[in-house]
């Protein structure tokens, strides 16, 4: 019997000893003051409030605000806090004895009113931790906080409560409470907002002050607290009657809303993720963006009103940025037309990797200029021939343009010839500096076709590229923030090469005949634009700047896929013009006498379209043109000239020059010559510009002769039209209809094949 009793004794001492164990080993997992990361708050550049970030509970998804460090204990509310909370807290080691006996004589039934045992510290071990209120765990939370207590101290106890508290709202801790109720710091609130605040965190949902019955029940326990001070001489009477009359009137403020804007602000958490902003008080995250909230509101609701009325051509998504010309801050960005609508709108089309059509072709142009492949007063060819299979959106060709007309037109074939002169390594380099891309893929992967949309880029990064153009050549980054460090700007191309390519983008007589007039892309004041429109009308681009602002719009599909016949000029060129007439005010009629900065080392000519030559008042058609003093063009000598080295020759003429052709060998026998023409292609289809005079719609012959003689004949329709050096090209007055194209040489008996043309 002894026996039996000992071996009980003995292993009831073992359970106890193993729930001991058990026990000490849970609290002390559980006994470590976990210090989330501050809630950044942000406002808007105004200092409206815009969002805050908070913190995301894997576990339930749950997303919780307000977790601010305090610097040092804000002494009036913690006397406030301790009188409602926990009045012996610096008398107890984390357990208050006489509360659990007054508890337990409660809960027995001896009273009616009821009360709670739970301290400051064992309050903060269940915030850590929450679970259900049940006494396995009331047992779990008193250790938890003993251990807390003796481990790091009442003060950092209480300082951690003061953190987690909730005051409602999804706010938690004193001070990020008083930035959301009163938009203060937590030292400079009254007794009275003290008392209001303290009052919370017994019930969040019952006291919310930003409801009536909650403010008024969140009041009268701020009165409680207010007596239960003064009692205990914490206050004086005067401030007493003073904190109770404030507290009576105290208005609460409606509750900050975020704006329909996720994508922006996710961008702001990836920034502050990746260290690009960083708060300048670690105990009061304050960001105040650059953001312009009721301009991101007008430009949110632009783009999706003019995405509904273009819904019917297939597209489903838009994305926009707007950024101040003269500081380079992002004043409004929208992602997609709707974070949680349709057509994969979570993805952020700012961040997005899309064909950039044609809008890289300034950078082309503008990289031609400072290698000195490029003169304003060279003339183009806008024609098959060259083109390495790469026609034009119309699937015309206009024939000679001057370098303004080509790029206003966006022509592609002169944009691909260009590349081709300036080279694909180096144009590729130049777009990474610009920062349009970061790949390491050989620029052969993308050849010519560079030049119309096959090297991806994103929306942002096409802003920040032509902040470059519209700032004097000087490129920086995009600022979204004040806390945002800001990097020294760096010159990326010469300010006479972006005011003269400012000059081009904001031409609207250079943009005829591809683009009318008074359309999208004009108007009332200085405006440089440019559109694109990717392979399949699967993209839609428009980038402009103007004297405040530097616009992007992109128009597609999240799905990549095509639209019908949406391009940028008809589509994304109109939202634009919207966001920029709402930024600068404009309405119908409006006019402004201004113009962008001129190159400053570059005089005004009027230059001939059809040969670039400076007009003497017999040429029809003309430009302005920018022109250094070296670069002065000749002056056009009388009317236009169908080719400058050739003229028509009568068939009899050609004897007149034989006696300088070789017909023979040095050995006395025949060369063999090669005949071709290169330039136009078989059975071209060429389009005759109806804006320019009949005498200067030109389309250039090329030949290609082997080896070099001194003269060849061109024939056209059967009949001679040029004699000319083989390698100075002609220039034929184009007429309507079918027409057949050869080369010959005097005296002899080669000839090319005949090249049949059609002109519209």
């Amino acid at each position: 019997m002894g026996n039996r009793r000992s071996k009980l004794v003995l292993f009831s001492s073992l359970v106890l000893v193993a729930g001991i164990l058990a026990y000490a080993y849970l609290i002390n997992q559980r006994a470590l003051l976990i210090a989330p990361a501050p809630t950044p708050i942000l406002y808007d550049r105004s200092g409206a409030f815009l969002s805050q970030i908070g913190h995301s509970d894997d576990a339930s998804g749950r997303v919780d605000y307000g977790y601010w460090p305090l610097e040092q204990l804000p002494e009036r509310v913690v006397k406030a806090t301790l009188a409602l909370e926990d009045r012996r807290f610096f008398e107890h080691l984390g357990v208050d004895p006489y509360a659990v006996g007054r508890a337990a004589w409660q809960n027995l039934g001896a009273v009616r009113r009821r009360s709670g045992a739970s301290t400051i510290a064992m309050q903060v071990a269940r915030m850590q931790q929450p679970e259900s209120r049940t006494f396995v765990h009331k047992i779990l939370e008193a250790g938890t906080g003993v251990l807390l207590t003796l481990r790091y101290g009442r003060d950092a106890v209480l300082a951690q409560y003061l953190r987690l508290a909730p005051y409602g709202n999804g706010s938690h801790g004193i001070a990020h409470a008083a930035r959301l109720y009163f938009d203060k710091p937590v030292a400079d609130l009254s007794w009275a907002e003290i008392a209001l605040l303290s009052a919370i965190p017994q019930s969040p949902t019952r006291m919310n002050p930003l409801r009536p019955d909650g403010l008024r029940r969140a009041i009268q326990r701020g009165h409680q607290m207010l007596d239960i001070l003064l009692k205990q001489k914490i206050i004086g009477a005067d401030e007493a009657e003073i904190a109770h009359r404030q507290l009576n009137d105290v208005q609460m403020p409606d509750l900050p809303r975020r704006p329909d804007a996720l994508h922006l602000i996710l961008r702001y958490h990836d920034l502050m993720g990746a260290g690009q902003i960083v708060p300048t008080s670690a105990s009061a995250p304050l960001i105040h963006t650059t953001i312009d909230l009721a301009l991101q509101a007008d430009v949110t609701g632009l783009a999706r009103q003019y995405l509904d009325g273009w819904h019917s051509a297939g597209a489903q998504q838009v994305g926009v940025i707007v950024v101040s010309r003269q500081t380079g801050e992002v004043l409004a960005q929208v992602g997609s037309s709707s974070y949680y609508g349709s057509h994969a709108g979570a993805y952020d089309y700012t961040r997005t990797q899309r064909s950039p059509g044609s809008t890289l072709k300034p950078f082309i142009y503008a990289l031609a200029f400072e290698r000195g492949v490029l003169k304003p007063t060279d003339m183009l060819l806008d024609l098959p021939e060259g083109a390495s299979g790469i026609g034009n959106a119309d699937r015309e060709f206009l024939g000679p343009m001057l370098p303004r007309q080509a790029l206003a037109n966006s022509r592609n074939v002169p944009a691909t010839n260009l590349l081709r002169s300036v080279g694909l390594e180096t144009t590729f380099r130049f777009l990474r500096d610009l920062g349009l891309h970061d790949l390491e893929t050989p620029a052969d992967h993308f050849g010519l076709s560079m030049a119309i949309g096959s090297l991806p880029t994103r929306l942002d990064s096409l802003v920040r590229a032509y902040g470059a153009l519209a700032n004097d050549g000087q490129l920086r980054d995009l600022r979204w923030a004040r806390e945002q460090p800001q990097h020294q700007s760096i010159r990326v191309i010469s300010l006479d090469t972006a005011r003269l390519i400012t000059s081009f983008l904001s031409d609207p007589q250079a943009r005829l005949p591809s683009f009318h007039r008074y359309g999208s892309l004009e108007y009332p004041f200085p405006v440089a634009i440019k559109t694109g429109t990717s392979q399949g009308y699967r993209d839609a681009w428009a980038m402009a700047y103007s004297e405040k602002v530097i616009v992007g719009v992109w128009v597609g599909r999240g799905d990549d896929g095509t639209m019908n016949r949406m391009t940028g000029a008809g589509s994304a060129a109109r939202l634009v013009h919207a966001i920029i007439d709402r930024v600068h005010g404009n309405k119908p009629g409006d006019l402004a006498d201004a113009h962008f900065p001129t190159p400053p080392d570059r005089k005004p000519v009027e230059v001939c379209v059809v040969n670039g030559q400076a007009n003497d008042n017999t040429c029809s058609q003309t430009l302005v043109e920018w022109v250094k003093p070296e670069e002065m063009p000749n002056v056009v000598l009388s009317g236009p000239q169908p080719n400058a080295n050739a003229r028509s020759v009568p068939i009899n003429a050609i004897a007149a020059r034989n006696e300088n052709y070789p017909l023979t060998n040095a050995d006395g026998s025949s060369p063999q010559i090669h005949l071709a023409i290169s330039t136009p292609a078989r059975n071209s289809q060429i389009w005759r510009n109806p804006e320019q005079p009949a005498a200067f719609n030109r389309l250039a012959l090329k030949a290609d002769v082997e080896p070099h003689v001194p003269q060849i004949v061109w024939y056209v329709d059967g009949q001679p039209f040029a004699v000319t050096d083989p390698d100075q090209p002609v220039f034929w007055p184009i007429q309507s209809g079918e027409h057949r194209f050869q080369i010959r040489l005097p005296y002899r008996n080669e000839t090319s094949a005949v090249i049949p043309i059609y002109v519209q």
